[in-house]
């Protein structure tokens, strides 16, 4: 393995049960996310995701998009505000498990510090909706947001896209056709991301290198393939690292992870960004493990890539708007 996973996260692994992932079946897929989000709410659940800011506030909204219904989960700071940057996220989980509220350690401190609006998007999962239905969350989703941003008190002008893992990809989508979505996309923030959605994803050196990585493992790699993909779909189409044109697109902070069998994503996305011109920050953590962000308490790492991230969104949302940071 190139990285080192921290002990908490090593002894978790040793006393947890991972599913077969070779063999799950979609019924199984949804009793485990649901089986998630029960330990995610719970006092053990809380001492691994951490706690939220204090000084922001949390509430949920309902966004109304054709011929359905998504649920929206908002930070904002506890003092209030108007004007303030808007951050849409993206949670991480291949497409099939996963929920905003697993961010909260995360979105609610960006929210309470930079000062944003920040806002999560419960977008639908597979198996009950299969690609290409999250991507289409996205682009019918991030427009309606900021349509919505003075409600909120947010400014619409000033937007960031952020996503982990999965999430990464609804993130960079967006951002890739920014203009045709009207959307004016200021900044990125892409965590430990899956860009390649193709079977490429299976050939990358860290695929292997990495494969006795205790999250995002080789299996459930192939387990999201199998289970998120239609036999027919050309994957290119929602792979952000096979789009040919990406001159143009907001400056991007791509954090990669050292024990990742994902990690190789990362750096190729960013090559591509720098050949196409983009301002690209990539930075890596040996110590961490796919998914950190959503297990501070279990990764020393998470507090130092918590405050990159930060810094980037005021770099780009605030200081180039004309606002100084605090």
């Amino acid at each position: 393995m190139r990285g080192i996973v921290p002990p908490r996260v090593r002894l978790l692994a040793a006393v947890s049960t991972e599913p077969d992932w070779d063999s799950i079946t979609p019924d199984q897929v949804i009793e485990l996310r649901e089986a998630q989000h029960r330990r995610r709410r719970s006092v053990l659940g809380r001492l691994v995701t951490g706690k939220p800011d204090r000084d922001a506030r949390i509430t949920s909204s309902v966004l109304e998009l054709p011929g359905r219904r998504l649920n929206l989960r908002v930070y904002q700071p506890a003092r209030g505000g108007s004007k303030l940057p808007l951050v849409v996220a993206f949670h991480g989980g291949g497409f099939m498990l996963g929920a905003p509220g697993q961010d909260d350690w995360l979105l609610s401190h960006l929210a309470a510090n930079c000062p944003a609006v920040v806002v999560a998007v419960d977008y639908r999962l597979a198996p009950e909706h299969p690609v290409p239905a999250p991507v289409e969350d996205a682009y019918d989703g991030v427009p309606r947001i900021v349509e919505q941003a003075p409600v909120w008190g947010a400014d619409p002008t000033r937007l960031a896209l952020l996503g982990s893992s999965a999430g990464a990809t609804l993130a960079t989508l967006p951002a890739i056709r920014a203009v045709e979505l009207g959307l004016p996309v200021r900044a990125q923030v892409l965590i430990n991301p899956q860009l390649d959605w193709t079977e490429q994803v299976f050939e990358y050196p860290s695929f292997t290198e990495n494969a006795d990585s205790p999250t995002a493992t080789p299996a459930n790699c192939r387990a999201v393939q199998r289970i998120v993909l239609p036999a027919s779909f050309d994957a290119r189409t929602i792979s952000p690292i096979a789009v040919e044109n990406l001159a143009g697109l907001a400056p991007a902070l791509i954090q990669a992870v050292g024990t990742d069998p994902l990690e190789d994503q990362a750096s190729a996305y960013a090559e591509r960004l720098r050949q196409a011109g983009v301002e690209v920050t990539l930075t890596r953590y040996p110590e961490a493990v796919h998914s950190f962000l959503s297990m501070p308490r279990l990764v020393p790492a998470a507090r130092p890539a918590r405050a990159e991230i930060l810094a980037h969104l005021r770099s780009h949302l605030l200081e180039r708007s004309g606002i100084p940071a605090r």
